[in-house]
């Protein structure tokens, strides 16, 4: 690790200004999340700057109504705004002049009862009942439901849409469906089983979630991972970047009606997904990444599975000039869906999302873990128009970058024979741990007791950038949204946690 990592507590009332004073001085809001105590849950606010990051917390207020109060932090950190309802939701904490408290993960009925997560008896068998539908809206506005259940391999989650024809003045994002306790199934679990958990918080981004698990494990245990641990996890974790982004480029490629280019990059990223398999036995190479290292004897790459890659390398390259050299393709991606540089800023926007409106906070390149410090730097990307072409071209940047920082791991890794991971003694306290995901950092807060986890905050890019949606789809019109929705690349499932 090659920052500090700290965490202090304040008072509720000082929260805010405390919280305030940190994001002065360059740190950005990177997440919120509360814990179960008494009489009223800790909330704790996550602070990432440049060479550091922090946990702030207080203990909420127990006001007249019953319920746990904290002050908002959204007028000194919007991105607070998603978190805050997240909080609510699963603790009920109350956060004082907050916009709009909506349910965000569970639509609870008046008296259902909340997971509570952190809770000094662990308890994974909470249930939350079902959600009642969306009202229907008359008038001269029209509100369309799309989703929860939509066609082709779409994660489920629901839309709805506010619109007098064409222009779409609100959008409501309604991600609960995929909500599946995570919080609550990481309680009571050894530290060491954490990993298989975090491994199916989102899927696609496997590696990304398990490498920033183990970092808060590894960091709780001061262990430090073999060298060539540290170098497999970047081949890994490059090949699941690559795998992403040609997804997000043939779901693209498919809201144009470009079926041979859908069809090519669907077969590219199966490419990538086989070769993964081969040497892992997953295709998200599951059972790879644990705390202290990789799972023993691995399978090294090879330059035949460098020659392989750039072959296929040649050919994605190939396939994106034929995207950048059509008209169709290239007018219902620009100045479609834009973010601008502004409102990335002050809502922190993450990964491919962020840099493409020019908040580049690349973690391998700023706060590099395992391997990555032994790495040539990561060049960042020169596309900020914050469009969704933009987006688009921010990845392909992405691929080429990966292909690179893997051809130096596995020449780094060449003659290596272990060890690949040593033993992490009883972890006990908070660690924080980090790792660049596909679609931006994924950041863990892991509370330890006597080797058992008693909370675990799993933050993806997901959570904390989907709220953006909101607002790059206002400039646009209904048949932009699956063009915007395909350049964000996000996992629900990461969002409803």
């Amino acid at each position: 690790m090659t920052m500090i990592t700290t965490g202090r507590r304040t008072d509720v009332g000082q929260w805010r200004s405390v919280v305030a004073d940190a994001l002065a001085d360059g740190a950005r809001l990177a997440g919120l999340y509360a814990t179960q105590a008494s009489p009223g849950p800790d909330v704790v606010a996550i602070l990432v700057g440049p060479d550091s990051a922090e946990t702030i917390g207080c203990r909420s207020e127990i006001g007249a109504d019953g319920a746990a109060h904290v002050p908002s932090l959204v007028p000194v950190a919007p991105a607070a705004f998603w978190y805050e309802r997240a909080v609510h939701d699963l603790s009920g904490v109350v956060a004082d002049g907050h916009p709009r408290l909506d349910p965000l993960l569970l639509p609870l009925p008046a008296g259902a009862p909340r997971p509570l997560p952190g809770g000094e008896q662990a308890s994974t068998g909470w249930e939350h009942p079902e959600p009642a539908g969306p009202v229907d809206v008359t008038g001269q506005v029209f509100s369309l439901s799309w989703g929860p259940v939509r066609s082709g391999v779409s994660e489920s989650i629901e839309f709805l849409l506010e619109t007098p024809g064409e222009d779409i003045p609100h959008l409501n994002i309604r991600p609960h469906f995929k909500h599946r306790g995570i919080a609550k199934q990481f309680e009571g679990r050894d530290v060491a089983d954490g990993v298989l958990v975090a491994e199916r918080v989102e899927g696609i981004a496997t590696v990304a979630h398990a490498l920033a698990y183990s970092h808060a494990i590894e960091l709780l245990g001061g262990v430090e991972v073999p060298q060539g641990a540290r170098l497999l996890r970047v081949v890994h974790a490059e090949l699941e970047r690559i795998a992403n982004h040609l997804d997000v480029t043939m779901k693209l490629a498919d809201a144009a009606g470009l079926s041979v280019a859908t069809a090519r990059f669907g077969a590219h990223k199966e490419a990538v997904l086989r070769r993964v398999s081969r040497r892992t036995g997953s295709r998200f190479a599951r059972g790879l990444v644990l705390p202290g290292g990789v799972r023993p004897g691995p399978e090294l790459p090879d330059h035949t599975m460098l020659a392989a890659l750039d072959r296929l390398h040649a050919s994605i390259r190939s396939d994106i000039a034929g995207l950048e050299s059509s008209p169709s393709f290239l007018d219902r991606l620009r100045t479609t869906g834009v973010l601008s540089a502004g409102r990335a800023a002050r809502f922190a926007a993450l990964g491919p999302i962020g840099r493409a409106s020019g908040v580049d906070d690349d973690a391998r390149r700023a706060r590099p873990t395992d391997g990555y410090a032994d790495l040539p730097p990561v060049e960042p990307p020169h596309f900020d128009a914050g469009d969704a072409l933009a987006r688009a071209r921010v990845r392909w940047h992405e691929i080429d970058t990966s292909v690179g920082l893997i051809r130096e791991a596995v020449a780094q890794l060449a003659g290596a024979s272990g060890p690949w991971a040593v033993r992490v003694p009883q972890t006990h306290g908070t660690g924080i741990g980090w790792a660049e995901g596909p679609h931006g950092e994924v950041l863990y807060v892991v509370h330890a007791k006597a080797n058992r986890i008693r909370r675990c905050f799993a933050r993806s890019p997901a959570l904390h950038n989907l709220v953006l949606l909101h607002d790059v789809i206002r400039t646009d019109i209904f048949t932009d949204l699956p063009f915007i929705e395909a350049s964000f690349g996000l996992s629900y499932a990461g969002v409803a946690m």
